[in-house]
């Protein structure tokens, strides 16, 4: 962990609501993760797991209700929080190892710091490319690895196994068991059952903004 870096073993959320106007995308959603634990959330499109993902990665605030990190709250754990989202948020004429280094410097890290991340995704064939040249796969795997670079606590990722091919999911399995093995909490919104079942831990459903029971993928 980096100088003057939180650190925390749980994320406790309380009734957690968020409204956009007449729209209420969630209803009173309480959550903990832990420590070296994974855990899935699936739902229909509009159930609330995107929106729920980013209030739990502090990027929107919640209308009622709260999130601590541990003893912290959202500001003090930003630094401690990777997120994949949908776009893959990388700059198309940089190189992926340069997109990568740029993440790095913006945490206030050594270049050596993307090392990991590259050999743990795979990148090496194509991380010296401009990302304007990736496949749809090959932008998850950077921008996943991108997510890695802070050596995160809390990681949350949004539909991660969208458009990769069985060898790069084989991967990303790999790569969920080490970081939950390792301390990481681990949350996963995505519709990819065989994603669930290959990497196994615990299986949420939402519904209409609500987290419903421990689900059976």
């Amino acid at each position: 962990m980096r100088p003057g870096m939180v650190d925390f073993e749980t994320v406790e959320a309380t009734g957690l609501t968020k409204t956009f106007g007449a729209t209420r995308a969630i209803a009173g959603v309480s959550l903990t993760l832990r420590v070296g634990e994974l855990t899935f959330v699936e739902g229909h499109n509009g159930s609330g797991k995107s929106t729920l993902l980013a209030l739990l990665a502090n990027l929107i605030r919640p209308t009622r209700g709260s999130i601590r990190y541990g003893a912290h709250d959202a500001d003090a754990a930003r630094g401690r929080i990777g997120v994949l989202s949908h776009s893959p948020m990388l700059y198309p004429d940089l190189t992926g190892r340069e997109n990568l280094a740029l993440t790095a410097e913006l945490y206030a890290l050594s270049p050596d710091a993307v090392a990991a991340p590259i050999d743990a995704l795979e990148l090496r064939t194509f991380v010296d490319r401009p990302v304007r040249t990736y496949s749809r796969g090959q932008l998850q795997r950077t921008s996943l690895a991108r997510a890695l670079i802070p050596a995160p606590r809390l990681l949350l990722l949004d539909e991660p196994s969208t458009g990769l091919d069985a060898q790069s999911v084989a991967s990303l399995v790999t790569a969920l068991g080490t970081l939950r093995d390792a301390g990481t909490i681990v949350l996963v919104v995505t519709h990819d059952r065989e994603l669930i079942r290959s990497v196994g831990g615990r299986h949420l459903r939402m519904e209409r903004g609500r987290m419903l029971d421990e689900a059976t993928p």
